[in-house]
Parts: structure tokens; sequence; C-alpha cells
């Protein structure tokens, strides 16, 4: 039986329509935090708007790409998740 293949998703900032610069506010996971598709992973803050980024995959969070209270531009890859796919 062949061994499932790793496959890894990048969580981007989505496009959204905000009133000023978007900051990441506070991160759910931690590296190597099991994480469930559409769960809360990143909570982004764009002056008093406050909007939650869910996981886009469950799996792994391997790499976290943004520190708490760094700029972010739409687009920019936020994280890494693992997964296990066959």
């Amino acid at each position: 039986m062949d061994e499932p293949t790793p496959q890894q998703y990048t969580l981007r900032m989505p496009s959204l329509e905000l009133p000023s610069a978007i900051h990441a506010s506070i991160w759910h996971a931690n590296k190597g935090s099991k994480v469930i598709e559409g769960d809360r992973l990143l909570e982004v803050s764009a002056g008093e708007v406050i909007i939650d980024i869910p996981a886009p995959a469950t799996g792994t969070l391997v790499r976290r790409l943004v520190r708490e209270d760094d700029p972010i531009d739409i687009g920019q890859a936020l994280a890494i998740i693992e997964c296990t796919g066959s």
C-alpha cells in the first residue's frame, strides 16, 4: 500500500474592503499545532475592524509567516499548513 503524500497549503490574506492598513493581531495556533479547516487561525485588524482568518485545510501548522503586529498586504502569505492526502 502506498504511503500518503504530504500536501502543503499556503494561507494568504484575502482581498477585503477595509478602512485602513491591516495588521496581524492574534495567532490562535502555534507551530506544530493541529488545525481543522474553517477553525479560527489568525485574527487581523484594520483600525476598529477585527477579522478572523480561518484555516484553509485540516492538518498541522508548520510555519507562521507573519508575527503579531506585523503589517499585512492583500494576497500576502500568512502561514503554511501541511496536510496528509492520498
